[in-house]
């Protein structure tokens, strides 16, 4: 099991800053330091130009390979590698077991102008013998592709495009903090860990894990009594069950089924599940279990925080788009007829327990919402991980369950970074509301009944795609890019049948308007994301048309 004593490697493309950056995390840690490249020159006796020259690429993989099994056998080194060594299975099995392996990426138009230009940020005194032809941006370009499959099945991606050494480091030991967490859990059910001000607690995340909650919700040390919240599809699947597994290690459960589709999530709701937990006689030190989609967590969530002031709460989701995004973080609340969530607040579950064996009995339509979620995440922040979703569309869609608990992991991961960071949504949490704006808008506009939340999502995707190209962010190659990618996990990209104005108003209501100005999530890269306000009111129109025409 990988612990804070295991190496940390880079990898990525010639001129992400792998040297540098190496230097600057072992400084910071203290600990070793070591490019693969330059104990091969030691090794070796010639420069790398000259070992491609006289003896082949194929004598360099050798030397690479030995610098790589000796690295493998320390611990507590930072470890520097060719951009090319993780092609070769055996370095990447060595390299995996020994350590979190990182990939920095960036752009080929940003290597190029390292590489070429500046050449001020990767430490290397030569440009590597595969880049030496006549047109070298169309090589990295041709090259970096090649390897894009293998760079995505790392632990962790850092985009280089806009940083500087120092900030590349420190995002390397903060992600690298939050796996040592994860993986020094004795559970090898969690996936990692939310740790915020108000609360610490870890998402479990794997096939089966129903059968566990029982034992689960036993350890948090309850008195012994549970209500169940639910709605009328799930808990028509896995409701009694559920009641079954918490009442085989002794604890009493009783349950309450609303109505299912976001329309539902009303004060109404709410106050019907007060009176039931009143009549039950539900004390604080019972606890309350959220079973379910992102309806019934949003909707317990709120009920649990404002039931005798708080009582503790667990998250079970049910549907994807639940488990990849609406469980995690302690976001609940219900809507108002006017717009989506405006009565809330932030409250942690004691944990999030999410069984990928619950998705094989969702309806196509659902199944296919959620995926949204999940690219979103790779579009705010880790290219690396859509290079993991565009090779596996296949096995996603068609519910191969090991990729997609790889995909529902990583996806919590990234979400419980973001939200450890910004618990109450003051900084850089907003970046997840990527598409939102535009997706409340349609929600509301049509009275929570026309679209999933994901498919309202993917739509709102495209329009802030759409914006980032107009205000010039976004090239238009990486706006069809991305549509493409949505529209092979069978996402819409536009919609039918509603007023702009209806949407416009709803869209003034969302939660992220300040000073009367909405505050746009927007793409100036794919992988990295920007806020804007004050985004001109005919940009914003003229995408909800292409949006409603396309």
């Amino acid at each position: 099991m990988k612990y804070q004593s295991s190496n940390i490697i880079l990898t990525g493309f010639s001129g992400t800053g792998k040297s540098l950056v190496a230097k600057e995390i072992a400084q910071r840690l203290n600990w070793d330091f070591v490019d693969t490249d330059v104990e091969i020159v030691k090794l070796a006796g010639k420069p790398i130009s000259e070992i491609f020259q006289w003896d082949g690429e194929s004598k360099f993989r050798g030397l690479e390979r030995q610098v790589i099994e000796k690295a493998c056998q320390q611990k507590r080194l930072v470890v520097a590698i060719g951009g090319g060594a993780i092609i070769n299975l055996r370095n990447y099995e060595l390299l995996t077991k020994s350590g979190f392996i990182f990939c920095l990426e960036a752009k080929p138009e940003t290597i190029y102008q390292r590489l070429f230009q500046n050449g001020t940020y990767d430490s290397r005194a030569e440009v590597r013998p595969l880049l030496t032809v006549e047109n070298p941006l169309e090589s990295i370009r041709r090259l970096k592709a090649s390897r894009q499959s293998y760079y995505a099945n790392v632990d962790w991606t850092i985009h280089t495009d806009t940083l500087n050494i120092s900030q590349v480091a420190k995002e390397v030991i903060k992600g690298w903090k939050l796996l040592c967490s994860v993986c020094n859990d004795t559970d090898k059910d969690v996936a990692c860990w939310v740790r915020t001000a108000t609360q610490d607690y870890p998402v479990f995340v794997g096939c089966g894990l129903l059968n566990k909650l029982g034992e689960k919700v036993e350890e948090l040390g309850s008195s012994g009594r549970v209500a169940i919240i639910s709605d009328e599809t799930v808990f028509s699947v896995y409701g009694h069950r559920t009641e079954e597994v918490l009442r085989e290690v002794g604890l009493i459960a009783n349950s309450f089924v609303v109505p299912s589709g976001e329309e539902n999530k009303t004060i109404d709701s709410a106050i019907k599940i007060y009176d039931f937990l009143v009549e039950k006689q539900i004390e604080r030190g019972d606890i309350l279990i959220a079973l379910g989609g992102g309806m019934v967590g949003d909707l317990a969530g709120f009920v649990a925080a404002t039931f005798l002031r708080g009582i503790s709460w667990v998250q079970v989701p049910t549907s994807l788009v639940a488990m990849v995004d609406a469980s995690i973080g302690g976001k609940v609340g219900v809507n108002h007829s006017l717009g989506k969530n405006l009565i809330g607040t932030f409250y942690q579950p004691s944990f999030v327990l999410a069984d990928c064996g619950t998705l094989t009995s969702l309806p196509q339509r659902e199944l296919t919402s959620g995926w949204a979620e999940v690219i979103k995440y790779g579009l705010i922040m880790d290219e690396g991980f859509l290079g993991f979703l565009e090779t596996n569309v296949n096995k996603l869609t068609e519910l191969e369950l090991a990729t997609v608990h790889q995909a529902i992991v990583r996806s919590a991961i990234i979400k419980s970074q973001i939200v450890s960071e910004d618990e109450k949504e003051v900084g850089k949490r907003i970046i997840l509301n990527y598409g939102h704006t535009i997706a409340h808008g349609l929600e509301a506009a049509s009275q929570y009944r026309q679209f999933l939340h994901g498919e309202a999502v993917a739509i709102g995707m495209m329009g802030a795609a759409k914006l980032s190209q107009k205000l010039e962010l976004l090239s238009v190659k990486s706006v069809e890019w991305q549509q493409s990618l949505l529209q092979r996990f069978g996402l819409a990209v536009s919609f039918a049948g509603l007023d702009l104005v209806d949407i416009i108003e709803a869209m003034k209501l969302d939660k992220k308007v300040k000073a009367k100005d909405i505050r746009w999530v927007l793409l100036q890269n794919i992988g990295s994301a920007t806020i804007r306000s004050n985004v001109p009111q005919q940009d914003v129109l003229s995408v909800l048309q292409e949006l409603l025409d396309s």
